[in-house]
């Protein structure tokens, strides 16, 4: 970001819209203990008064607005600036916004700098403020898309791409779902299965979004707690080995996950990986699929047509041995593709 460029580690984050880093002027420990935006030694700076006039600088001594942004685990306030913004060879110019306050949790705690929000212009502060868009603007990506693969380990690279998405990343073909209701990358969902058999709990209202800033999974307290019944899966984990898949159908396809995924397993015993999550029409009833689904699922995000694109996701060791039998098999039982019959059900 700026002139000299001054680099920051970020999260891609597609449940926020906007660019956030912390500034010089922050004394908080969650900005002192990471790389900080100085704009005095960026040429290019420009401090900007207010959102709806982006590219106005403010007047000496002039007013200022400060916004404070809210997350799930905590909140960023801050003020305006306008700068050359960079993410590898690909550059645009935009505003985003520079933190003169973090909280300390969990900001202190994390190994970014700054927040990349890449949700739709819905959520961010205006339309410079979303850098993708103003990519877009720009013309600088090949297609207007971008797409994210979650390692499944540690060891295993996560990659974003700008501008294209990469077939050898993808197990399966990719299939297109429209967004539902723009701000979060959100689409329909049709139903939940358990072991392929739908379970009738959404009754056509459900939705999920896709949020790569999150680690975690949830939806409707109601939706959540009948699925914990009815999976039944014992505290001790005595039935670990026998747990069932938990699908969600989406875009006429179950994109099912393995009880390695919706189950948190430690010494403590075995508990559902669903947290309760309320969020009233239109926008929901609204799951958040985080990592444990974006692990398993390859997605693609076309700001052009405004759709996401759903593929089981190429692991080493994974079903993606192309041609055996049993990488068929077990391709199949992870993404299933519903028959014209089995879709209208």
């Amino acid at each position: 970001v700026g002139t000299p460029p001054q680099e920051f580690t970020v999260v891609f984050d597609t449940g926020s819209g906007n660019l956030l880093l912390p500034s010089q002027q922050c004394k908080d420990q969650a900005c002192t203990s990471h790389k900080r935006f100085n704009a005095g030694a960026s040429s290019t700076a420009v401090d900007v008064g207010f959102a709806d006039s982006p590219d106005k600088p403010v007047v000496k001594g002039g007013d200022r607005d400060v916004v404070t942004i809210t997350f799930g685990t905590g909140e960023i306030s801050g003020v305006f600036v306008k700068d050359n913004i960079c993410v590898g060879s690909i550059c645009t110019h935009g505003n985003f916004v520079a933190a003169t306050e973090e909280s300390d949790e969990p900001f202190s705690l994390v190994p970014f700098d700054g927040i990349f929000g890449l949700g739709l212009q819905q959520m961010s502060e205006g339309p410079h403020f979303n850098i993708l868009d103003c990519m877009i603007r720009d013309k600088v990506l090949k297609a207007n898309m971008f797409a994210v693969f979650f390692g499944a380990t540690d060891e295993e690279p996560s990659e974003i791409t700008f501008g294209e998405y990469r077939k050898a990343k993808m197990a399966t073909d990719l299939f297109w779902v429209p967004v539902s209701s723009p701000g979060y990358w959100q689409v329909e969902m049709e139903d939940i299965t358990i072991a392929n058999t739908r379970m009738s709990l959404c009754k056509g209202q459900c939705q999920v979004a896709v949020d790569t800033g999150t680690s975690l999974m949830a939806g409707p307290t109601d939706i959540v707690n009948d699925l914990i019944d009815k999976l039944a899966v014992a505290n001790n984990c005595s039935n670990y080995d026998k747990l069932p898949d938990l699908g969600f159908v989406v875009g006429k396809h179950i994109l099912n996950l393995k009880p390695e995924d919706y189950v948190d397993k430690s010494e403590d015993g075995c508990s559902v990986a669903l947290m309760t999550l309320d969020i009233p029409p239109p926008k929901g009833p609204l799951f958040i699929f985080g990592d444990p689904f974006l692990r398993k699922y390859y997605t693609v995000y076309d700001r052009e047509a405004l759709r996401i694109g759903f593929a089981l996701a190429a692991h080493p060791g994974g079903p993606e041995v192309k041609g055996s039998a049993a990488a068929r098999h077990s391709k199949q039982t992870l993404l299933v593709d519903l028959s014209p019959a089995e879709a209208g059900a």
